[in-house]
């Protein structure tokens, strides 16, 4: 499966995790919930989150993470820089292809990680 097709699934994917994790926070207001998706979702933070989980891929996984960091997606980003941009559909077209290829508890399990060393990361 070409990698931006990996990364449009992943990106609906991530999405939902993202949603999980803060809706099993306190706190449940929408405005809140909605602050907190953001510093997840945004395309620095998954370029943050794929250079933390980075050292615990296979070589498929980076394989994977090569070809979505590399694919020529057309579009300018926003509000961010190319090489965040580029890395977030790296780290996107990585959660497509666990999510394709049935590694549900992988995915689970890099996410979880990721998200673990955000916050710590955010509280120093």
């Amino acid at each position: 499966m070409p990698p931006l097709a990996l990364a449009y699934i992943g990106d609906a994917v991530y999405e939902v995790a993202v949603r999980q994790h803060v809706m099993a926070r306190p706190n449940l207001r929408p405005h809140h919930l909605h602050g907190e998706s953001t510093k997840y979702v945004s395309a620095k933070a998954q370029a943050q989150l794929l250079a933390l989980v980075e050292p615990l891929l296979t070589e498929a996984e980076k394989d994977v993470v090569r070809q979505g960091r590399n694919a020529k997606s057309g579009t300018v980003p926003k509000n961010a820089s190319v090489q965040d941009y580029r890395q977030a559909t790296a780290f996107e077209s990585l959660v497509g292809f666990l999510y394709y290829t049935g590694e549900h508890a992988r995915l689970r399990l890099l996410i979880a990680e990721g998200f673990a060393h955000l916050e710590d990361n955010r509280k120093s």
